[in-house]
């Protein structure tokens, strides 16, 4: 088990002393805490954007009131809950692997950075392919989207900390099964999955951000924001279900959605579908 060294810093009324008796934490912990900091962190940046960045809106900012179908207030006790419940299975999930054990460790070499990338590859395909499969089941099963997957879909217009509001069942389904098998089937270290959460946490929150901002990595995929965007919308729930990287699976299976995005006359973006090459 790899661990980092902290440095505890003691503080008293007259004094400061620095306790190098280091604080240490595993790639485990690291892994189980990181991309939940994260989340919050990275959320908080979009949330501190100012009003001069409202060109870049997909839905002007009033409309998260006014369209969506359940108060933030309630999407964030949602998502604490769902956050707590990732931390158990991660616990648990470290526990059966136990891939960074000490006595597995002893005699071995770091990972190279091509394999590092290949892991990292086949995690984003191993996660897009289960979240592809069970996302468009979710919406072509009546009984599963009036009970589970309509929860997400209160978010008419999405914001950041929306992205891993779900009804619990379905949080578990989607969130932590789909994150364990990647981590599983791509047989990453628990070092190179705190990159990977951390990596796709930004990810969710940038699709679910309501914004397309010039310069964004992230748009360098065709599954950006507004991909997303338009399948929250009413005309899109039968297109775009890939998630949250690629769009291989929509496109092979025929429900692709192109879209275009056009200059709101009162200010922002909007987006349109283009005409389908099919």
């Amino acid at each position: 088990m790899r661990r980092h060294a902290f440095v505890i810093i003691t503080f008293s009324e007259n004094w400061v002393s620095i306790d190098m008796a280091a604080l240490e934490i595993s790639d485990e912990l690291l892994a189980i805490l990181l991309p939940n900091i994260v989340f919050w962190v990275y959320c908080w940046l979009y949330m501190a954007l100012g009003s001069s960045f409202d060109k870049y809106r997909l839905h002007p900012k009033e409309e998260q009131d006014e369209k969506n179908l359940v108060s933030k207030e309630d999407v964030i006790k949602g998502v604490l809950w769902q956050q707590l419940r990732q931390i158990i299975t991660s616990i648990i999930l470290f526990k059966v692997t136990g891939r960074n054990n000490d006595e597995a460790l002893a005699g071995s070499q770091p990972s190279s950075f091509f394999v590092i990338a290949r892991q990292f590859f086949a995690a984003m395909v191993v996660l897009d392919t289960y979240q592809y499969f069970l996302h468009r089941y979710m919406h072509q099963n009546k009984f599963l989207y009036r009970h589970f997957h309509s929860h997400h879909h209160r978010l008419v217009v999405p914001y950041t900390y929306g992205a891993i509001y779900n009804q619990p069942i379905e949080g578990f389904l989607f969130d932590i099964v789909g994150g364990s098998l990647s981590y599983v089937l791509s047989g990453m270290a628990a070092r190179t999955s705190i990159f990977f959460f951390c990596f796709a946490t930004m990810k969710n929150i940038d699709d679910h951000c309501g914004m397309m901002l010039p310069g964004n990595p992230f748009h360098l995929l065709r599954n950006n924001t507004a991909y997303h965007d338009f399948h929250h919308q009413h005309q899109g729930g039968k297109y775009n279900f890939s998630q949250p990287f690629f769009v291989f699976w929509d496109r092979l299976l025929g429900t692709y959605m192109p879209l275009s995005l056009e200059k709101r006359a009162e200010g922002g973006i909007q987006i349109r579908p283009a005409k389908r090459s099919d």
